[in-house]
């Protein structure tokens, strides 16, 4: 009798989804929290979205749980496909190609540092009366700080001269809103992208199962700016 072998065409699949194990368990939380907002009855949505939020806030009651629980969020649940793709592109290219830990210590710092310098901004604003009180409260929730360091940690992933052309349509995607008069969720943005940016040392020796995959290379998304305070990209 002869072994039973798994069809070749599913090893790819399986390969790219156990060479990035933490972008796949993130957003398989994404798609359990975006079921539940699907479900959950009239309020209740809006009770986890401020209970999970890292506002002003939250972030004074409770720090950690506001910091992490934000990043497991989307406001839209329609969104879950998009997120998808925008993770296979940027977040899984990146933990494949530099490893778990250092794609989790960039997004990580690039989601806490945007958040707090971004919530920063808002305290600021309220005190100088620039922003209503209210903006103190306001539902702050999302994965786009983390998408923006992984889009621009994955610059130095491109080679010459694309990671120009690519560099400069990241900066002109995250920076052109701020420019032009953008919200506290604008500057976050920036923020993470920049720390992405800055990420470069951490790149210089690739994870070993990047190696061999030079040409895996992820693509920019063209996706309309938000308007919404929540950080949905």
């Amino acid at each position: 009798m002869q072994p039973h072998t798994e069809p070749e065409r599913s090893r790819p699949l399986r390969s790219w989804i156990r060479a990035s194990p933490g972008t796949h368990a993130w957003l398989l939380i994404i798609a359990v929290t975006s079921v539940i907002v699907a479900v959950a009855p009239e309020g209740v949505d809006h009770f986890l979205f401020h209970r999970n939020s890292s506002n002003i806030q939250q972030l004074v009651k409770h720090p950690f749980q506001a910091l992490v629980g934000s990043a497991f969020w989307i406001e839209n649940p329609a969104s879950l496909a998009l997120y998808a793709v925008l993770f296979e592109v940027f977040h899984a290219s990146v933990e494949r190609w530099l490893g778990t830990l250092r794609w989790l210590a960039i997004v990580a710092t690039a989601h806490v540092v945007a958040t707090l310098i971004s919530q920063q901004l808002v305290l600021t604003a309220i005190r100088d009366h620039r922003a209503p009180r209210s903006m103190a409260h306001v539902v702050d929730i999302g994965v786009s700080y983390g998408l923006a360091a992984a889009v621009g940690v994955l610059t130095y992933r491109l080679p010459n001269p694309w990671r120009w052309l690519y560099l400069a349509g990241a900066v002109a995607f995250f920076g052109l809103p701020l420019a032009t008069g953008g919200t506290f969720t604008d500057a976050g943005h920036a923020i993470a992208l920049s720390i992405g940016l800055l990420a470069w040392p951490l790149t210089r020796n690739p994870h070993p199962h990047g190696h061999g995959h030079e040409h895996e290379h992820g693509h920019w998304h063209s996706d309309a700016h938000p308007s919404h305070v929540s950080r949905e990209t």
